[in-house]
């Protein structure tokens, strides 16, 4: 009998939480966003040197250099191929809108003041550091940084570089980008502090684009998250017992936070391991913040970090 209430019970809050998850998804659904794409690629490609100043008045924020420097790409055998490639991957933008579209609707649900920008595609001789950019009033979208990992352009780059430079991250580097402008960045230099910025990062990824796979969010292979998974434990365990939590050393930030092709511990299964498991590993502690505090995802941003790990009561699983 116990056994039958329990189970009724669950199911209970198993529907409840399909019913308000359901009510969320229909209220986000019915924000209006308009979204002002502009693809500057493909109006360059098709350009001739007579079309040069009137792109230089609909783009001026992209013509800081004289109107020669652009007639010359339009004959440079580089820009060209550059031009061809996103042509082809990107034909249409259409998929691409779609998730733009939705991401915003999640972003002016949870921040309703939040302007929109204008997006803007655009070539730049695959400068993956600034694929995307994000100022007050306009996202760039660097396409030829998107164009699969394999691809030709990018077969001098390092592996963990060239496995990002993918369409199925392209959204979520943009949550990234507005992320960055969402959540304040720690006075505190901290190990633990610069984790739980990172963590604050990926949980607002959670929220404004849930449809998407954690290794998405945070940028993995479906390997990599597996691997973050299984060893979470021994992963935080090392943390704990090298006293990193505290230090201030900035040796931390390259070893556990920075983008690489792994996480260096010092021991024989770093060449297994992906980069970054310190934010993964905040953000494992923002999540099991928020699920026993009830507060917003506002709130959450502006917390210092020190109360989010003492009331996050994070312990993972052996």
């Amino acid at each position: 009998m116990v056994k039958r209430i329990f189970v009724i019970l669950l199911i209970s809050v198993f529907i409840f939480a399909c019913n308000d998850n359901d009510k969320l998804a229909g209220e986000i659904e019915k924000i209006h966003v308009d979204m002002n794409i502009s693809r500057f690629d493909r109006e360059f490609a098709r350009a001739q040197a007579s079309d040069i100043p009137n792109l230089r008045e609909k783009y001026p924020y992209l013509f800081p250099a004289p109107d020669s420097i652009w007639v010359a790409k339009l004959s440079d055998t580089l820009q060209i191929e550059l031009l061809s490639e996103v042509g082809k991957a990107y034909a249409d933008f259409d998929a691409e809108t779609l998730g733009l579209e939705q991401l915003f609707k999640h972003i002016k649900y949870y921040f309703p003041d939040y302007r929109i920008p204008r997006v803007i595609t655009v070539v730049n001789d695959v400068d993956y550091q600034n694929r995307i950019m994000l100022n007050d009033t306009v996202l760039f979208i660097e396409l030829d940084s998107y164009l699969g990992p394999d691809h030709k352009f990018y077969g001098g780059f390092p592996k963990y570089i060239a496995k990002g430079l993918d369409a199925r991250y392209l959204i979520s580097d943009v949550a990234s980008a507005v992320a960055k402008k969402l959540v304040p960045r720690p006075n505190d230099r901290s190990f633990l502090s610069q984790m739980i910025y990172y963590g604050k990062e990926l949980y607002l990824k959670d929220k404004i684009m849930p449809s998407a796979t954690d290794a998405q969010k945070i940028g993995y292979s479906e390997d990599e998250l597996a691997w973050a998974q299984a060893n979470e434990e021994p992963i935080w365990r090392n943390f704990i017992e090298q006293e990193y939590l505290y230090s201030t050393d900035r040796k931390l930030g390259p070893r556990f936070l920075d983008p690489a092709p792994f996480s260096k511990f010092g021991l024989e299964l770093d060449n297994e391991s992906p980069g970054r498991l310190g934010r993964y590993v905040g953000w494992q502690i923002v999540r099991s913040f928020m699920e026993r505090n009830s507060i917003t995802l506002q709130q959450l941003l502006n917390l210092p970090a020190e109360e989010i790990f003492k009331k996050a009561n994070y312990k993972p699983k052996k």
